[in-house]
């Protein structure tokens, strides 16, 4: 279906819609794309602007086109669908996820990941149109100030956009953390990205991996050598990888000292 054969839709109250509503599809199995595809082809007002393999190409795909809805399937290599579902819920503007699968047991899971709904393989058509119904309600209707979407595992890449254009970075290959402005810059083991996400909500989410130096700063445990005292008085964390010493403010000395200890 073209840009421009479904450019205005009708919902089921009447309403119309301004604009078809924007899909990418991800799925490892072609078959099960396909099926979604026709499927699609059937309902109005929608638009399949990409197709993705695996969680990674989803996000490229989602990063390029922002779409309106994701249909996710969760087992996928690699990136599986509730990781990828975790990265979009920091996109701005976010968009819908519906998991498409053939087990029930991640039902909590996904909808723990904010998704608008869950649809079991094969997906029948009376089941998909009712999902996109939701999420023409949800796509209506959202103001920027969806509640926090806590999942039950950690994301294992953090997730780099700007300009339309995405990286994935492993965690593993994180040195530091550090806030700039409404940024923050992570400095990992193949240069420096920024990140659309706060310092605070980083920090909650992989305390178990970083320690705070400072206000503005978050170091990796494992890259952590040693302390050092210069002659101002100032104390700096000398990192394994790091280009240069970086500052520790004077509240977190103490315990950091501690953690240093236990390394």
């Amino acid at each position: 279906m073209s840009a421009n054969s479904a450019c205005r839709w009708v919902m089921s109250d009447g309403r119309e819609g301004a604009s078809a509503l924007k899909i990418v599809i991800a799925d490892d199995e072609p078959l099960a794309r396909e099926r979604l595809r026709d499927l699609l082809a059937e309902q109005a007002g929608v638009q399949v602007v990409a197709e993705a393999g695996d969680g990674r190409e989803a996000l490229h795909a989602c990063a390029e086109h922002d779409p309106d809805l994701v249909l996710l399937d969760i087992a996928m290599p690699g990136i599986d669908g509730l990781e990828a579902a975790r990265h979009l819920a920091a996109f701005d503007p976010r968009p819908a996820v519906v998991f498409c699968t053939a087990y029930d047991a991640h039902a909590l899971s996904a909808f723990e990941a904010a998704a608008i709904d869950y649809l079991l393989k094969p997906v029948r058509p009376e089941r998909l149109a009712a999902a996109i119904e939701r999420v023409r309600t949800f796509a209506a209707g959202r103001e920027r100030d969806a509640a926090a979407h806590p999942g039950t595992r950690l994301r294992t890449h953090l997730c780099a956009r700007m300009r339309g254009s995405l990286r994935l970075i492993p965690i593993e290959d994180v040195h530091y953390l550090q806030a700039d402005e409404k940024y923050v810059v992570v400095h990992h083991a193949r240069g420096e990205d920024l990140l659309e996400e706060s310092l605070k909500s980083l920090e909650e989410e992989f305390g178990e991996r970083f320690v705070r130096i400072h206000r503005n700063c978050l170091v990796a445990r494992h890259e952590l050598v040693e302390l050092k005292r210069a002659p101002d008085g100032h104390v700096h964390a000398i990192l394994r990888h790091g280009k240069q010493p970086l500052e520790v403010s004077r509240r977190c000395v103490t315990g950091l000292k501690e953690t240093v200890k236990h390394l």
